[in-house]
């Protein structure tokens, strides 16, 4: 079956509105795991206070939070993604934290129909990787950014570098019989190669492109945990396991637990993660 996008994107987005108050839930353990790569991204990004930012992928709100903390009541941050449900937790946790953080619902792929030049930073963390038209989306951060502008970007690297995701993503494929993505094709390792993402960056038109790999284990209380964690918030697992029928997905769900075992020990779980950070100017 050849892909089609626009039905990956309703299916995105039926995703992201389904497991938004999971993600919202899991906010404290997404930033011990990806506090450090997002203080990082900021800095590649150049937000600093009076910024105006714009965080495209948002989720529930993590990294624009970090960047509202930076920008202060001199700045803007509007933070857009393509699921409204995980859009309302991101305005539920500004608010809780008193940070001012503007919410627009956006496909990442018409950032382009913002204002040209409004912005001096656009950030985007483990969002890009899912965009069908990623040069569609670069092209559109490159063009709302003033000159001068800065990106900043997370992304996974390689499968074999996170197989806390990479076990779980071959396992749910071998179940339900997918092949492997085509090149070009949107998923957590798409932009992970040596010299993909820079490329990526490059053809957007941007310049002063810096990529830093960033270990990022994944660590929680257990095996059984980190299933937990991907079962209730992860949507891309979630998209490929659609195709197997639903009595065999506990039988799926307890071989991934099987498999990231491994990485278990009486101190707990610590799943391998590596993403790359990088930074760039319009």
């Amino acid at each position: 079956m050849s892909f089609d996008p626009i039905q990956y994107k309703v299916t995105t987005r039926q995703q992201w509105d389904a497991a938004a108050a999971a993600w919202h839930g899991w906010g404290p353990a997404l930033e011990d795991w990806l506090g450090d790569a997002t203080q990082r991204m900021l800095d590649g990004a150049g937000v600093d206070a009076a910024s105006h930012v714009l965080d495209v992928a948002s989720g529930a709100g993590g990294q624009g939070l970090a960047a509202a903390r930076r920008t202060g009541p001199k700045g803007r941050v509007l933070a857009t993604d393509i699921s409204p449900a995980i859009l309302a937790f991101a305005a539920q946790s500004a608010a809780q934290a008193g940070l001012d953080i503007e919410t627009l619902e956006l496909d990442g792929e018409d950032v382009e129909t913002l204002q040209p030049g409004s912005f001096d930073a656009v950030i985007s963390r483990l969002g890009l990787i899912y965009f069908p038209d990623q040069q569609r989306a670069l092209s559109g951060m490159a063009r709302v950014l003033r000159d001068g502008g800065r990106i900043g970007v997370v992304v996974y690297s390689t499968a074999e570098r996170n197989e806390f995701f990479s076990l779980p993503v071959r396992i749910i494929r071998t179940a339900a019989k997918l092949a492997p993505p085509e090149p070009g094709q949107p998923g957590p390792f798409s932009l992970g190669g040596p010299g993909v993402l820079q490329d990526a960056l490059e053809r957007a038109g941007f310049r002063d492109i810096s990529v830093q790999a960033v270990p990022a284990p994944l660590r929680l209380p257990s095996a059984a945990e980190c299933v937990r964690f991907e079962r209730e918030s992860f949507g891309a697992l979630h998209q490929m396991l659609s195709s197997v029928p639903v009595e065999q997905r506990p039988g799926v769900w307890h071989e991934i637990e099987q498999a990231l075992g491994r990485f278990e020990d009486a101190s707990g779980f610590e799943g391998p993660c590596e993403l790359l950070v990088a930074g760039a100017t319009r």
